[in-house]
Order: C-alpha cells, then structure tokens, then sequence
C-alpha cells in the first residue's frame, strides 16, 4: 500500500518545489501555470496526461483557455504521497518558466 507523507516529509518535499503550494484544510499540494494560449496549455496537459497514465496517476485539473490549475493527492493514501512529488517534479520539467 502506497503511504502518504510524514509532516516532516511533506514540509522538506514542498520545499524544494517550485510554484507549488499546500491546499487549505487538505493533504494536497496545487500549482497554477498560465500559458500563451489555449493550444500551449492543452498541449502541456496531454503530456501530463501521458505520464499520468504510465504512472496510474491522475491528477484533479481545471483549464480555462491558457490557465490550467493542478491537485496533486494520492486518493489510495489519502492524502500526499512520494508519487505526487514524482508527478510533480516531471510536470515542473516540462513547464520550465511558466
């Protein structure tokens, strides 16, 4: 069983990535990225899609024209887990100054 992240975990984890914050009065972590347009947000999203899926990690998302909005949590653990820091990290990979 995958298992969520200590305090101590989660805090150190955080801390090194970047643009990511703590949602309020949840074990989760979210991240807002603005892109030139609709066509570039929906293009980073179907490359997050695709590791998603290799992963069996889905992420919760919201996009409206060139604003996507991600929450990661691991809903087996319920709460944060090392594979939302995994997913994290890659989706700060391929949206590098956004």
């Amino acid at each position: 069983m995958i298992q969520k992240l200590s305090s101590e975990e989660r805090a150190t984890q955080l801390a090194q990535l970047a643009g990511w914050q703590a949602v309020d009065g949840r074990d989760a972590i979210k991240r807002k990225l603005k892109f030139a347009d609709f066509n570039e947000a929906f293009g980073f999203m179907t490359r997050v899609a695709i590791k998603a899926q290799e992963m069996d990690h889905h992420p919760e998302w919201f996009n409206v024209y060139s604003t996507v909005e991600i929450t990661l949590s691991t809903h087996d653990a319920n709460g944060l887990t090392e594979r939302d820091v995994k997913l994290a990290r890659f989706i700060d990979q391929i949206s590098a100054g956004k």
